[in-house]
């Protein structure tokens, strides 16, 4: 079994992560029960919901050397509350700010942190644009210069509000030159290989959810006296939502153990990470446009759930890096492969 292991056509989920996936169920579940009928776009900060994750430990699960927890244990907790659609910004503080910040030996204050990348070649303000919940978070700043890579705490940032397709808040921070600390180039790739891993896991989630409320919905409504389920052409569509998610689990699953395995910076991990966001960018689409087809036109209101999950998969699949990018990554790897079938079984 693998950290990714559950959705709504699995069938027996016991293992090492078991009482972790339940923990963060019965946390994600609370939060997402308590919201429904009232998300809009675009979405707030939940306070309630980052307060009991973080009084579980679980909002620096493994930039805290002290919880002893890796990338298995960081992919249960992601694709958990990417399922429940949870408005934090988990990935950010733990797997990028937190671990960015224990690189470059910066302390992070208490609570939510994120990541701002920004370029600068002369002099004035840093502005970094899409920035992941800088309204909510203190924001870490990897600054990208002729003298290198410098890292360092914003201080008092100019924040213009902004957000993504499903409302999270993608922000548009402005910052002065402050004191930054100079980090190895390989430092900002990891970086940018993180987010992408980070995506992937959350996006497999998403995809659980939008599943599990399609087979919810076509058990329960009915047409011409009998379930949706029963039409042949709407189990179809179902095996295919079903061959998506576990073609995008699969790869994903890869991901997370060439990270638990070989750390971020290996080329197996990149390798296993390039594949997982060309899979997975491509279940977005096929599992997206099924689950809203088989909902009807309830599923796109913005009283149903369904949009708060399937809007944050479409727009993950574009966030550090694309899918098309990615498989264009992919093949390039292949091409100065000397042996491409070392490539695909992850001999490199």
């Amino acid at each position: 079994m693998s950290a990714l292991s559950g959705g709504v056509f699995a069938t027996d989920t016991a293992d090492d992560y078991t009482d972790l996936r339940q923990l963060v169920d019965d946390i994600g579940r609370r939060s997402f029960d308590a919201r429904i009928g009232t998300r809009r776009v675009p979405d707030q900060f939940d306070d309630e919901l980052w307060g009991n994750l973080s009084d579980t430990g679980l909002t620096r699960l493994t930039s805290d050397p002290d919880l002893g927890a890796g990338p298995n244990e960081l992919a249960v907790v992601l694709s958990g509350i990417a399922r429940h659609a949870g408005a934090v910004p988990l990935a950010e503080t733990d797997a990028l700010a937190g671990w960015l910040g224990r690189e470059a030996g910066i302390e992070l204050p208490e609570g939510p942190a994120t990541v701002a990348v920004a370029d600068h070649s002369g002099d004035g303000p840093l502005t970094a644009v899409g920035v992941p919940w800088a309204r909510s978070a203190a924001v870490l700043l990897v600054v990208r210069s002729p003298e290198g890579t410098l890292v360092g705490l914003a201080r008092d940032p100019e924040i213009v509000d902004g957000h993504n397709a499903a409302g999270e808040p993608r922000d548009r921070v402005t910052a002065e030159m402050g004191t930054l600390v100079p980090v190895d180039a390989a430092v900002a790739t990891e970086l940018t290989l993180r987010g992408a891993w980070c995506r992937a896991v959350q996006i497999v989630g998403a995809l659980d959810a939008a599943a599990a409320m399609t087979v919810k919905h076509t058990a329960e409504r009915e047409q011409f006296g009998r379930s949706l389920s029963k039409f042949q052409a709407v189990q179809h569509a179902l095996a295919g939502v079903a061959g998506e998610i576990e073609r995008a689990r699969a790869a994903a699953s890869l991901a997370v153990a060439a990270a638990a395995d070989y750390g971020f910076a290996a080329p197996r991990t990149e390798f296993a990470i390039t594949a997982a966001r060309v899979a997975v960018g491509r279940a977005v689409t096929a599992v997206t446009t099924s689950a809203h087809q088989l909902h009807g036109a309830i599923g796109v209101t913005a009283e149903h759930p369904l949009w708060s999950v399937t809007l944050r998969a479409q727009a993950w699949a574009d966030e550090f890096g694309t899918t098309a990018g990615y498989a264009r990554r992919l093949g390039r790897l292949a091409l100065d492969s000397a042996n491409p079938w070392d490539l695909v079984i992850g001999n490199i």
